[in-house]
């Protein structure tokens, strides 16, 4: 029933059929103008992590506002009168624009010791390098001693400086994320009704909606700041970074990268074709497939909206390389059946073809499904959405391949064309022909060398890699925080929260008996907050970040208290901290106290930046370190203080990266093995046909392991991904291997067949995944380009074994006896 239906849409109606699928052409163009691009830090981010909650409530106790940040290397020196013109004249440029909240640059530094006035005379009348009547010099010295402003907004050897550039909080898109937030957590504690996994659904997408008007806006507005930086360059050497920033640059790469991978896919594939075919038709006819599938795919992604990340920028590329290995097993199959069966017409061909590859390529296309399903238990989002992805692509590529390629078979070949490149004897399968039949030392030995390789290699695999390092060194992402993380106190932010027991006041205390007691409001609070116990803590906590050489710049009330003991000359008691306290400047005291205590929660803010760029950095071990020797060594209570920051979330996420490794892998490798047993009903055979793809898979982790890459979002891929694309070889081969046997009844003979017909369409479809994939070097997205080089060369392993190991095991075993057939 399935055929007749099947023959009348690709050989009675062909003409109607490709009607309907160009209406579905025009649809999917019309929709693909809602497709969309995220390059958010949600990339950087584990589904659900209960560590990204607790950050965003101590962002909301202490103060956090997005910020660019600008480093300024000027051709004198900071006392120079031009400098300090140029400065201010650049600070001016920027806080015109109308999104900046406000700029906070060296020449605004206060300066307490530049003159003898009493310490308070001095915290409301304070002066800044801009001064006219300042001693320059004097001045500077200062901020470049500063425990505050050293390594913050001035290098240590003084030639670098910090520009802050504070951007307007975004009130709408706060209260979406903190939505957002609600909503995934309601969902985790308790089970959603329809109507509100309806009301999340429509939430959604009006977040998205705005959080695209947002990525717009951002763009604008970096580019307003690089052109006012582009003005002020010839005085100075500007770098500019900032999470804003690299979330535009971000999503540049991932546009270019679309761009750059689909057409220079698309030219790779023409070529091959050409040099497979030597025929303009059929070059055409696989390339119309590939092009009708990827616009189908954009469509529907613009239609359901589905955001592409830089993990999956590469899913057209992967989509034509995936669709072309299809196009080129059933175009060559229908030209070898018209040349060895001459007296068949064009639909009879047409229809034995799909017949005969349907099968076969059903079962490769649910192998790589399998490979990318793997990929939503990694608990990675990017990773996830990039599996569903390429699931959706495979199984519009599988239904694209048997609809339209048999109607432009039908449309658009001869009955009299048969010759192909393809029916030609292939030097190299040849070769690996041989060595499958003879090579017994030579063969085994290798793989065994590999295995051992591969266990070595993958003993050495680790996780720990810096963000810096996922760029270019020639790119400004790079080159910004390369700068900023050796000169200016580094670039992932750490804050250690540290919780004091709640006291009551004790009314007979003589330090504050002048003071009545009329209500717990903050400033009320704050006159017997203030402890001496509670200030040691905090410097003593301090004190020990500081000693750390993973950790660049710390900043807390210590660094305040320092600054006023040194110009007070003396160590300060509760008493004058609480006076110190309500007499500073509110404008001084928002900027460098409030984001360092909370009076209400009795809690103290410590905030650190680690040296991203140092290569001996292990960020689980620091973790663990500073988390065990705050109790051990400073005595603190564990319940006493708490880790928070981008650092814990970048490391939950590499942490989970093993996990998703050994998950994603037993996930493909069962489900792969289950299709295999379904397809063959035998277990050797099933063996035979996966443990040479799994070798190769291996393998490629134990390389990465050898030279020391560390796994990261897209390395996890390779293995599974290998697998599940590599093992369609493995089907082709064993599923034409037991044709030729039942005719031949001669297993050399058959081999000897197989690597003359399969076995060039493999070795030729494996060619063009291989150079197809080598287009991803092309990507400013480091892990991109390992993604592309690695998975490039496991499947160039996985045809080298299909093609030598694997007959050589069905040489050995004989699988297709008569014992055997009676079980297939």
């Amino acid at each position: 029933m399935f055929l007749k239906i099947y023959s009348k849409l690709v050989n009675d109606f062909h003409k109607l059929t490709l009607f309907l699928l160009f209406i579905l052409i025009i649809f999917s163009l019309y929709f693909s103008k809602n497709f969309n691009l995220d390059a958010s830090s949600d990339a950087l981010l584990l589904e659900g992590d209960k560590d990204l909650k607790y950050l965003r409530e101590v962002n909301n106790r202490y103060g956090s506002k997005d910020f660019l940040f600008l480093t300024y290397s000027p051709v004198t020196n900071f006392t120079d009168e031009d400098t300090i013109i140029s400065i201010q004249l650049l600070k001016s440029k920027i806080e015109k624009l109308s999104w900046v909240d406000s700029v906070i640059t060296i020449i605004d530094v206060p300066l307490l010791k530049s003159s003898d006035e009493p310490l308070m005379e001095r915290l409301k009348n304070y002066k800044t390098l801009s001064y006219p009547n300042l001693d320059k010099n004097r001045g500077f010295q200062e901020i470049l001693n500063s425990p505050i402003y050293k390594n913050y907004v001035i290098s240590e050897d003084g030639k670098t400086s910090g520009i802050i550039i504070y951007l307007k909080k975004d009130e709408r898109l706060s209260e979406y994320v903190k939505l957002k937030e609600k909503y995934f957590f309601d969902n985790e504690e308790k089970k959603q009704s329809s109507l509100e996994k309806k009301k999340y659904k429509d939430f959604l997408k009006e977040y998205e909606d705005y959080k695209n008007l947002y990525n717009k806006r951002n763009h604008q507005n970096i580019n307003e700041v690089r052109d006012i930086i582009s003005k002020y360059s010839d005085n100075a050497k500007i770098h500019l970074g900032g999470i804003p920033m690299i979330a535009d640059d971000m999503m540049s790469y991932i546009k270019s990268d679309i761009v750059v991978f689909g057409i220079g896919v698309f030219i790779f594939i023409v070529f091959t074709l050409w040099f497979i075919f030597r025929n303009i038709k059929w070059v055409i006819i696989p390339l119309l497939g590939c092009s009708t599938s990827v616009i189908i795919m954009i469509g529907l992604l613009g239609l359901m909206g589905v955001k592409v990340t830089v993990i999956s920028s590469n899913f057209i590329a992967l989509m034509l390389i995936l669709n072309m290995a299809m196009n080129i097993h059933v175009t060559v199959r229908f030209l070898q059946l018209k040349k060895e069966y001459q007296n068949l017409t064009r639909q009879e061909a047409v229809l034995e073809t799909s017949k005969k590859m349907m099968l076969p390529i059903l079962y490769t296309v649910l192998t790589t499904i399998c490979a990318f399903l793997s990929l939503i238990f990694s608990g990675i989002k990017p990773i996830i959405d990039f599996g569903w992805m390429m699931t959706l692509g495979l199984i519009i590529s599988l239904l694209v391949t048997f609809l339209l390629l048999p109607c432009l078979l039908n449309l658009l070949s001869n009955e009299s064309e048969i010759n192909i490149r393809d029916t030609e004897k292939s030097s190299i399968t040849s070769v690996l022909g041989s060595i499958a039949k003879k090579s017994n030392f030579l063969l085994f030995g290798a793989t065994l060398l590999i295995i051992v390789a591969s266990v070595v290699g993958i003993s050495k695999l680790e996780v720990e890699n810096s963000f810096i390092n996922y760029f270019d060194k020639e790119t400004e992402i790079y080159k910004g925080m390369k700068k900023i993380d050796d000169e200016l106190g580094g670039t992932t932010p750490l804050n250690i929260i540290i919780k004091f027991p709640k006291k009551k006041i004790d009314e007979n205390d003589d330090e504050f008996s002048e003071w009545e007691e009329d209500s717990e409001s903050s400033e009320d609070k704050a006159k017997y907050w203030f402890t001496r116990d509670k200030m040691d803590k905090i410097l003593k906590v301090h004190d020990y970040l500081d000693s750390l050489p993973e950790i660049g710049k710390v900043l807390s009330f210590g660094s305040i208290l320092r600054v006023a003991e040194d110009l007070n000359k003396k160590e300060l008691q509760s008493l004058e901290i609480a006076v110190l306290y309500s007499k500073i400047p509110q404008e001084i005291k928002r900027e460098i106290i409030l984001p360092y205590i909370s009076v209400e929660e009795d809690e103290a803010r410590v905030s650190v930046r680690i040296k991203d760029s140092l290569k001996d950095l292990r960020r689980n071990d620091l973790i663990k370190k500073i988390e065990t020797e705050l109790h051990t060594d400073l005595g603190l209570d564990k319940k006493e203080y708490k880790l928070a920051g981008v650092l814990i979330l970048f490391n939950n996420l590499l942490q989970s990266l093993f996990k998703s490794q050994i998950l994603t892998l037993g996930i493909v490798m069962i489900g792969i093995f289950a299709m295999f047993f379904i397809l063959f009903r035998n277990v050797v055979l099933s063996l035979i046909g996966v443990v040479p793809n799994f070798i190769a898979a291996f393998f490629i982790l134990g390389i990465i392991g050898l030279m020391g890459i560390p796994l990261d979002m897209m390395t996890i891929t390779i293995a599974a991904i290998t697998i599940g694309i590599a093992v369609d070889n493995s089907i082709h081969y064993i599923y034409r291997f037991r044709e030729e046997f039942n005719k031949i009844n001669d297993y050399h003979k058959t081999l000897d067949r197989c690597h003359s017909t399969v076995g060039i369409a493999i070795l030729n479809t494996s060619i063009t995944i291989v150079f197809g994939f080598s287009i991803l070097v092309l990507s400013n997205f480091i892990p991109t380009i390992y993604f592309g080089v690695f998975t490039g060369i496991a499947m160039l392993l996985a045809m080298i074994s299909v093609l030598t190991l694997l007959p050589k095991l069905l040489l050995i075993y004989k699988p297709f006896d008569k014992e055997a057939k009676k079980l297939i």
